[in-house]
């Protein structure tokens, strides 16, 4: 057992040509956290996800994964062992809910069927829908069901950390409130790490265990929803969170 955090941003930078995106980020996430980042569009809150699992590499700066530099890591096998949940999860359409939810566990687990379809068995379970749902095709479902496979699918690899990018932004409330319920739940039962964007203060402050705030590619304040809340640091952190402080 170490006290690595599960992630860390050392002195981070992204640029793209002459835009700086990312501001010497220098940040720990905790083993077992709920973060949930808040800001303004093009804040960098989607950079700082896609620098996690290394689909974009850092201009300067750190990443650290478990203690490890993720720049020397395999890139497949990193992003294997991260799930990653985004708006629209664009599931394979030509395949059934099972075998969308069995494809990373059918390239780890090779030619083990028993334990490919005990973990989709546990997966469907685990966000709440039912078992009879695996032999339909994404079409099929609604909107928020296609959402709870693509989480299924994230934690397929039973990751240690699971990446959500506005997850919920295109569901509508009632089912919003419901998936929100459940990634809770989810992270509860697993304690999975959970790295967590939205542009929506009132989820961010109901799902995170810290809040990270961000502003034109800085972290403008981070602790903990109460801290958020109440004793806002900024007039940009004031004006995101006026409406909630009582």
């Amino acid at each position: 057992m170490n006290d690595f955090p599960a992630i860390r941003f050392d002195h981070v930078s992204k640029d793209y040509d002459e835009h700086t995106i990312l501001k010497d980020i220098s940040l720990d996430i905790r083993k077992g956290e709920f973060l949930t980042v808040i800001g303004s569009s093009g804040s960098g809150k989607t950079t700082l996800l896609k620098l996690i699992n290394g689909l974009i590499q850092p201009t300067s700066g750190k990443i650290y994964i478990n203690g490890k530099d993720i720049s020397l890591e395999n890139q497949t096998l990193l992003r294997r062992n991260i799930g990653y949940v985004i708006q629209g999860i664009g599931l394979f359409p030509h395949m059934t809910i099972r075998k969308n939810i069995a494809y990373v566990p059918g390239l780890l687990n090779k030619k083990d069927k028993k334990r490919t379809t005990a973990a989709v068995g546990r997966l469907i379970q685990t966000v709440g829908l039912d078992p009879d749902m695996l032999e339909r095709y994404p079409s099929e479902l609604s909107g928020g069901q296609r959402q709870r496979v693509g989480i299924a699918r994230a934690l397929a690899a039973n990751p240690d950390i699971l990446l959500m990018d506005e997850p919920f932004g295109a569901v509508d409330e009632i089912t919003r409130k419901m998936l929100q319920s459940e990634i809770i739940r989810i992270h509860q039962e697993l304690h999975v790490t959970i790295v967590f964007i939205t542009h929506d203060i009132r989820e961010s402050l109901l799902l995170g265990s810290r809040v990270l705030v961000m502003n034109n590619g800085c972290i403008e304040q981070e602790g903990s929803p109460d801290e958020i809340r109440r004793s806002p640091k900024s007039d940009f952190v004031k004006a995101l969170t006026g409406h909630e402080i009582q």
